[in-house]
């Protein structure tokens, strides 16, 4: 039987590779991952606001498109209170309506908040806007209006 003396004698003399890691090795991998983390972590979210705001453009893009078949098939854009729904469902009192101009319900911007249309717009036929993250008017980097215009 082997008393902890010889187990310990035994253990420390085996060859370096088989010993395990100090504190002091092990404080100084942690300090290197945080500051890793530190340095790459706001680059990273910052690519995410960035792919947002491309999201939204893109589908205010494809909301344009949609709005303008429908002008083609029944003569005008919709009016603002009719709104985007008019490109989901059919409406009775437009006979030429030749839709569904969506293949899905009318989306949400990427914060979760719904498309803001106006039709006349102040800017064109029609205006299409999304707040940014913050869902108010103005505002900058991610909190900037995306619009069609």
């Amino acid at each position: 039987m082997t008393t902890h003396k010889a187990y310990f004698e035994r253990k420390c003399s085996l060859p370096h590779k088989y010993r395990g890691f100090t504190l002091l090795e092990l404080l100084v991998v942690m300090v290197i991952i945080g500051l890793l983390a530190g340095y790459v972590g706001p680059k990273y979210f910052s690519q995410i606001g960035k792919s947002e705001v491309k999201a939204a453009r893109a589908q205010i893009d494809a909301l344009g498109k949609a709005i303008d078949q429908f002008r083609l098939d029944v003569g005008r854009y919709p009016t603002t209170e009719e709104g985007l729904a008019i490109l989901i469902s059919k409406p009775v009192n437009l006979p030429k309506w030749d839709g569904p101009y969506l293949t899905k319900n009318v989306p949400v911007d990427p914060w979760g908040n719904p498309y803001v249309y106006k039709a006349p717009g102040t800017h064109g036929d029609y205006d299409l806007i999304s707040y940014g993250k913050d869902g108010r008017t103005g505002g900058d980097g991610e909190n900037a209006d995306i619009t069609n215009w």
